[in-house]
């Protein structure tokens, strides 16, 4: 347990948690609708600082970031407990869980075994990392201090002031929409009361240096709208441009909605065609094998740019310039290597 920073006291000696949009106004000794941050005497404590609850070894594109460094090995990690309510959540035993688990790690020991690993980046994700932000910031610059990037895997429900702090430490960032961002499908599946306050967390994304990209859930019967796809794709669009990365996600049923079928590759064709035919020039389709709709192709002259099959991922054509070597279109990837260095603890 540790003081947060994402809050502020109340007149009537009652604090506000501001680290989501939820903006929880915790009386003394009160928790939060996440589960790990709580008032205790008119501080608000993070109760699973320094306590990952999961941790693993991914490539980069599981997160996915696809347009920065394809092929780079992440340590990811979470706490438990999240600010979503997600009826379909595939990580419920850690987001869903209230109570403070895991082994104990400082933020030098979460980098030390990054680097042992051989690991390039650290990726805060499996339950939302919002909400222990404190602890991940402080990973963070540790990670800057010896070359590693961070990644945070998000709902995209964080406020100005979580923003402000994120702009220190985090280089990449995948926000996840579930549904397509839809108001109704929202509250009912998640228990958020107003999805679209995600594009204001976009809008402040838009200005800093971090990287975003864009994943979408496509969850059939109830979370498959076309014309609601199509409201969140423009939103997208008007606020970054149209060389956003968009990948549309297929769903494996699980926790409370494991009754609904996966979702049907056709489906994902469409939204993928959707976002195609609305001007987005980089689009894709994630956890489906052996798909075309995975791969980077430029997007003036159709050139194969970037091969992928599941998590794995070949650079066929793109060099270190990350220009297009047919046409001479610059893409947006980052492309370039790494130098690690060693924590050198005794």
């Amino acid at each position: 347990m540790k003081s947060a920073v994402l809050f502020r006291e109340n007149e009537d000696g009652s604090i506000t948690c501001t680290a989501c949009r939820r903006y929880c106004r915790l009386k003394n000794n009160q928790i939060g609708f996440c589960g790990v941050r709580k008032n205790v005497d008119g501080v608000l404590q993070l109760l699973v600082y320094g306590r990952p609850f999961a941790v693993n070894i991914d490539p980069i594109e599981k997160k996915p970031v696809l347009h920065a460094y394809p092929g780079t090995k992440i340590y990811s990690l979470s706490t438990a407990g999240c600010d979503f309510a997600c009826k379909f959540c595939q990580n419920y035993e850690i987001s869903q869980r209230r109570e403070v688990v895991g082994e104990h790690m400082e933020p030098y020991e979460i980098v030390d075994e990054a680097i042992r690993y051989g690991c390039q980046g650290i990726a805060y994700t499996y339950n939302e990392p919002t909400i222990f932000t404190e602890y991940a910031m402080d990973i963070g610059k540790e990670a800057h201090k010896h070359g590693l990037f961070n990644i945070y895997v998000t709902n995209g429900y964080e406020t100005a002031e979580t923003v402000d702090l994120l702009k220190e430490f985090l280089d990449f960032a995948t926000v996840d929409f579930k549904g397509n961002a839809s108001i109704e499908f929202y509250r009912k599946y998640i228990l958020v009361p107003d999805s679209h306050k995600i594009f204001n967390t976009l809008e402040l994304l838009k200005d800093t240096r971090i990287h975003t990209e864009i994943t979408d859930l496509v969850i059939p019967e109830i979370g498959e709208n076309l014309h609601e796809a199509a409201y969140m794709i423009q939103r997208v669009k008007e606020i970054f441009g149209d060389e956003m990365p968009i990948s549309f996600l297929r769903f494996h049923p699980d926790y409370l909605l494991n009754y609904l079928p996966s979702t049907p590759v056709d489906m994902l064709i469409q939204h993928y065609e959707l976002a195609r035919n609305m001007g987005m020039k980089y689009v894709y389709i994630g956890n489906v094998p052996a798909l075309k709709e995975q791969n980077t192709y430029c997007p003036k002259c159709g050139t194969l740019l970037i091969k992928r099959d599941n998590l794995t991922t070949q650079i066929v054509n793109l060099k270190d310039d990350s220009r297009c070597p047919k046409c001479g279109t610059k893409i947006p990837i980052l492309m370039g290597k790494f130098k690690i260095r060693s924590l050198n603890i005794a």
